[in-house]
């Protein structure tokens, strides 16, 4: 090889010498090579730096608003997918399309999906959690767990192959409701088994985010568990002069934990992606 973009040796600073006296030139050294083999040398170069400053390895996320982003009068709630690039290198950009409300159905139905379809790229990876709302009894959102949730999981997991991605779904988080012994409710039935079915059905990555987010509740218990959650007292926010409580959306610091509940999943999985975590 000419020279490696890697190495700052030797070669590398013979040839920079040779491109300024090209460019600026000086006959000593430059007459001696043919003048269009540097200018092919110089275009290669150029090219190789462009393609290293653009490949980066983009993480879109679709989900609910516990992973979504949030505007500046939500404080302190915050989605677990606003801070998942604090996880990665620069070598990763995640693209968060979590929204407020939306389930499967309804973040296929409102053009949200065909907007992230537009824009991927072979080996791009798509992060799936939806559930939340795929129980809500409204008819724009409702969906089955073991029909039509697992045909559209399914379906966004095939959509996403075919445009050479890589599919990655996970269960919904768990909500904070404790029963009277102190254990986390089951409060999504049947809808993290159907993700893990939709999962193993289509040999898809599966991170169990319900079974590591409830691990993290159980372990901080009924008053530490606050803080992972929306909580804060009357006064405390200035947009929230009453406090809120709120065992479903995030703290900031839950965020943190949720998006690290992640990332380690990526790690477990041994996901190619997993070398660009910090």
């Amino acid at each position: 090889m000419l020279f490696d973009i890697n190495q700052s040796g030797d070669a590398n600073e013979k040839l920079f010498l040779i491109l300024k006296d090209f460019i600026f030139g000086n006959k000593t050294t430059a007459m001696k090579i043919n003048r269009s083999l540097i200018f092919s040398i110089f275009i290669v170069f150029i090219s190789v730096l462009s393609c290293r400053t653009h490949n980066k390895v983009n993480i879109w996320v679709i989900g609910d608003s516990t992973a979504a982003n949030k505007k500046p009068e939500a404080a302190p709630e915050t989605g677990w997918a606003m801070v998942l690039q604090e996880f990665f290198t620069d070598r990763i950009k995640v693209h968060n399309h979590a929204v407020n409300g939306r389930s499967s159905k309804s973040f296929l139905s409102e053009g949200r999906w065909k907007a992230v379809m537009d824009s991927l790229k072979k080996g791009d990876y798509v992060v799936i959690q939806f559930g939340h709302n795929d129980e809500k009894a409204d008819t724009s959102r409702h969906t089955d767990p073991y029909t039509s949730f697992k045909a559209l999981l399914k379906m966004y997991v095939n959509d996403t192959r075919s445009k050479g991605a890589n599919p990655v779904i996970c269960s919904s988080i768990v909500r904070r409701h404790f029963d009277s012994i102190g254990n986390i409710k089951d409060t999504h039935g049947d809808y993290i088994k159907a993700s893990r079915e939709a999962a193993t059905e289509t040999h898809t990555y599966f991170i169990d985010m319900e079974a590591k987010t409830r691990k993290l509740v159980t372990e901080a218990g009924r008053e530490g568990s606050k803080s992972i959650y929306l909580f804060c007292k009357p006064g405390e926010y200035p947009n929230r002069p009453a406090g809120v409580q709120d065992s479903t959306h995030l703290s900031v610091k839950g965020a943190h934990q949720v998006a690290g509940l992640f990332a380690e999943g990526v790690r477990e999985l041994k996901l190619p992606v997993a070398r660009y975590l910090k």
